[in-house]
């Protein structure tokens, strides 16, 4: 792969390397068969309804098909546990089905009782900690104790595939990544070595080298917003401390504990800088 180490993305990724995966309906109806292990399906089976939007355009889900127009699989995939996952894939479903009547034309303040798919809703969980994780989540008891609700949501969680099938393969790709991550760091270098181990392993290989520069390339991007965002949270950790500190200052000065020279000498600060970020005025 001619990736050089210092590569950066030059755009903002809209698809993760899992929605990029099962977005295409050869390796949906490969997912389908791995969760179905009795049934058979082909691409022609499978029709995506993967949400590009809920609510604000920066929430989509990951993964959306109908097998036939009997059934409905939403899938979403996490590296890092939250059971929140539940009440969003209640509003992705809610999102679908009002789409799918939408394009099938059904009223749903008509007379006529409307016909829709029935759901299935799955967690691809490739997270190291996987001891206490449980078999499905439950709107109810996650959120209302238990309780007898309107409302319930239940969420199969799958932590492994078998027999090699497409969710083992893609939960080792997501080991492989993280070992080259642990080891280069999040750049070119791991990507490349991710891609070259799993072609000789034959995990998702036949995806990997059909699309590799597609790939790379959405690799790239997440690891430099991956980045980005540990600056954000670098600085801003660093901003609050510095906020802390000034605000310790600034009481010190107003109970005459420390006169403004010297709290401006504390923090670093010329004493015109400490007056005006501390709103201090001259009296």
């Amino acid at each position: 792969m001619n990736v050089n180490g210092e590569t950066k993305s030059k755009y903002i990724a809209k698809d993760s390397v899992f929605r990029n995966l099962f977005g295409i309906k050869k390796y949906a109806a490969q997912l389908y068969m791995a969760l179905h292990p009795n049934e058979t399906v082909t691409e022609d089976d499978i029709k995506h309804v993967t949400l590009e939007s809920v609510i604000m355009a920066t929430l989509y889900n990951d993964v959306g098909f109908m097998v036939g127009n009997k059934l409905i699989m939403l899938i979403e995939q996490q590296s890092s546990w939250s059971e929140n996952i539940v009440m969003r894939m209640f509003i992705y479903l809610a999102e679908t089905y009002y789409d799918y009547f939408e394009d099938t034309e059904q009223s749903l303040y008509g007379s006529r009782k409307v016909k829709f798919p029935k759901p299935e809703l799955y967690l691809i969980y490739s997270g190291d900690d996987k001891n206490n994780i449980p078999k499905e989540l439950s709107l109810s008891k996650l959120f209302m104790d238990g309780e007898n609700s309107v409302i319930d949501v239940h969420v199969k969680v799958i932590t492994d595939g078998k027999n090699d099938d497409i969710i083992q393969q893609y939960v080792r790709f997501t080991k492989v990544y993280n070992e080259q991550v642990k080891m280069y760091g999040r750049n070119a270098k791991a990507v490349s070595e991710t891609i070259k181990i799993c072609e000789n392993e034959n995990v998702l290989a036949e995806y990997l080298r059909s699309r590799e520069k597609e790939v790379s390339g959405i690799m790239l991007a997440f690891s430099d917003i991956d980045r980005q965002f540990d600056l954000y949270v670098n600085n801003e950790k660093q901003f609050a401390r510095e906020e802390g500190i000034l605000f310790t200052l600034l009481d010190l000065v107003k109970k005459k504990l420390l006169s403004v020279s010297q709290a401006a000498e504390q923090a670093n600060m010329t004493v015109e800088e400490f007056k005006e970020i501390s709103g201090l005025k001259d009296e």
